[in-house]
């Protein structure tokens, strides 16, 4: 009995683990390749630069850092920054449709990417969802709210977790996206690199119509002297109001204003050159992305004082306050084109997802239909856009941000953590022969150097030590007042050394002889910090989002276990090939018994 339990548990343990081939099957993908590195670097700008630069600047100068929220942006770009990077050595590696789920899969096992997979559908739902909400408000505001007041007048939610009000027109703004990208993957791109385009000649003259009226005086206010600004909600006046807490404060939040980059890597079999132009895009995003929200938060602070901002339309208030009525109605035209691209860079990256989660078994065939005309996956993309039009139809814009961050802050680190697992093994690697103590091989101080079963393992311990290491000091950062608690302040310090030690072991294992287009640089140290960026900001979330977060996630549970499981592909490769061995081995046996019933007659003969 406890051997036949203990073998039920190796086959769905080799179950969960098994991973995807990364070798070309010779199969030429369905989706026509058509993106070029503009088209990708477009995508990547459009998703990401939308409604951040005319919300979130405001927001976190007016709430969180002051004047300082140019260095917020900076501080969230270099941690966009590590994921960015991991990012773009997956897609010099891995160029498939899927993103972070590919990477997972191909590098970690098939449990862990449908994890990764299932909470990159929540995220691109809620994304797009979000984002047409917002758009819908942002409307809505332009004529004095009769939108909203008329539809609560007559369909009112009495729902606490629930809008007040059915949004029908999220509903259909989102249903007709859906039938754009249906159409093709050419034609919706067209659209998005015109909206990218206007969104940026307006961001280009927010910034030349604020340096008119820039004053430097505004970062240096100092509250006493400023009668209608209250001491505590202007801070300490100056540059940095809120000190450095208020700044970090300010990048945990401007963080988000990056959060899209990521859907140009589920490009992989639409995309010209992928190895190449996906690496460069994301690359390219990135940097005009940071260089957008730099100036853009610059411009804001020195036109006005941060105090004064309006947290939720700080450019069309403050370009009022300076009398440029003209270039507030071109901001508030270009913020509904940028909630255009927005929405499209949201759920673009949807359909393909699930695609190739159902190209690879683990999610219903239905998924997988890709129309013979357009080339696209037409099932996904409006199953996808009526799930997301229904979500952003019953909930509202706080509900929906709420629930946006966790799924994408969870799949940055597992490819971070993806990319450090490849890059300490190889295919095929050899048994470890040395002699050496445990200490030696954990620092590799013989220098060997290529990889091995042995150093493969120690990476992987490493990797695995560091991730548990970094979340217990995230914990003691969270919930634990480390100022006051010497305590908790030697705690930490022990974790930070171990966190140390880890690396050190991890950096001294060789790496892979695979040569990529594009590598991280400095690994492991950079993966390294982008999992505990991201572990943090995950802390930072509250009990609801988790509780939410932990709902999705059994959903998606119950599906693999019932169906993903027994129908992936991989799986059914895996019992083939175990099935042909076993017929060689029988196939071999008989012919050792025929062989030996002849001898043993001709013997007696």
């Amino acid at each position: 009995m406890f051997l036949q339990v203990l073998h039920s548990f190796k086959k769905l343990y080799a179950a969960l683990v098994r991973r995807k081939r990364q070798e070309d099957d010779g199969s030429e993908s369905k989706l026509a390749r058509v993106l070029t590195l503009f088209d990708l670097t477009a995508l990547g700008v459009g998703s990401t630069l939308g409604l951040g630069v005319y919300v979130l600047a405001g927001a976190v100068a007016r709430e969180q850092a002051g004047p300082a929220v140019t260095i917020s942006f900076l501080i969230a770009a270099i941690a966009s920054a590590f994921s960015g990077l991991c990012y773009a050595e997956f897609a010099a590696r891995v160029p498939k449709a899927g993103s972070a789920y590919i990477y997972s899969y191909v590098s970690i096992g098939e449990f862990v990417a449908f994890t990764i997979g299932w909470n990159l559908i929540l995220e691109y739902v809620i994304g797009t969802a979000s984002v047409a909400r917002g758009l819908s408000g942002y409307l809505d505001s332009i004529f004095d709210q009769k939108m909203s007041q008329t539809l609560y007048e007559l369909f009112p939610i009495n729902v606490d977790f629930l809008a007040e009000y059915p949004d029908f027109f999220t509903f259909i703004v989102v249903m007709l996206l859906a039938v754009l990208l249906a159409v093709g993957v050419k034609e919706s791109t067209l659209f998005n690199n015109i909206f990218t385009a206007v969104n940026m000649i307006t961001i280009v003259i927010i910034i030349i119509a604020g340096l008119i009226k820039v004053n430097p005086a505004n970062w240096a206010v100092d509250p006493s002297t400023t009668p209608e600004c209250k001491t505590a909600e202007c801070g300490s006046g100056g540059f940095m109001p809120f000190g450095i807490a208020g700044v970090m404060a300010g990048a945990a939040k401007c963080f988000y204003g990056f959060v899209g980059f990521d859907c140009v890597a589920t490009t992989g079999e639409e995309a010209k050159n992928p190895k190449r132009n996906i690496p460069l895009s994301i690359v390219l995003s990135l940097i005009i992305i940071f260089l957008a929200y730099f100036l853009i938060s610059m411009v804001l602070t020195m036109m006005a004082p941060f105090f004064v901002l309006d947290a939720n339309a700080p450019f069309p208030h403050v370009f009022e306050m300076v009398g440029y009525v003209e270039v507030k109605w071109i901001v508030t035209i270009g913020a509904n084109f940028a909630l255009c691209t927005s929405l499209l860079g949201a759920m673009f990256p949807l359909p393909r997802v699930l695609y190739a989660m159902a190209s690879d078994g683990i999610l219903y065939k239905i998924f997988q239909k890709v129309s013979s005309k357009t080339k696209t996956p037409v099932v996904a993309t409006m199953l996808a856009g009526f799930f997301a039009a229904i979500m952003g139809a019953i909930f509202n814009l706080h509900q929906l941000i709420d629930m946006m961050s966790i799924g994408t802050l969870l799949a940055y680190s597992i490819v971070a953590i993806c990319v450090l697992v490849l890059r300490y093994q190889d295919e095929d690697m050899p048994e470890d022969i040395s002699n050496a103590s445990v200490l030696a091989k954990m620092f590799n101080s013989n220098r060997i150097s290529g990889t091995n079963v042995t150093t493969s393992a120690i990476s992987k311990i490493g990797i695995v030590m560091f991730s548990i290491l970094a979340i217990v000091l995230c914990g003691l950062i969270t919930f634990g007042d480390i100022i006051d608690y010497p305590v908790i302040q030697i705690s930490a310090t022990i974790v930070v050394v171990a966190m140390i030690i880890c690396i050190v072991a991890i950096g001294r294992q060789p790496i892979s002889s695979v040569k990529l287009t594009f590598q991280v640089p400095l690994v492991p140290f950079l993966p390294c910090i982008s999992i505990f960026i991201n572990f943090y900001l995950m802390f930072q979330l509250d009990a609801h989002t988790w509780i939410r977060f932990a709902v999705w996630v059994i959903i998606g549970y119950i599906i693999y276990f019932s169906y993903g499981m027994g129908h992936s592909i991989e799986g059914k490769h895996r019992k083939e090939e175990g099935n042909r061995q076993m017929r060689s081995v029988e196939k071999n046996v008989s012919q050792y018994q025929e062989t030996t019933g002849t001898y043993k007659m001709t013997l007696k003969e």
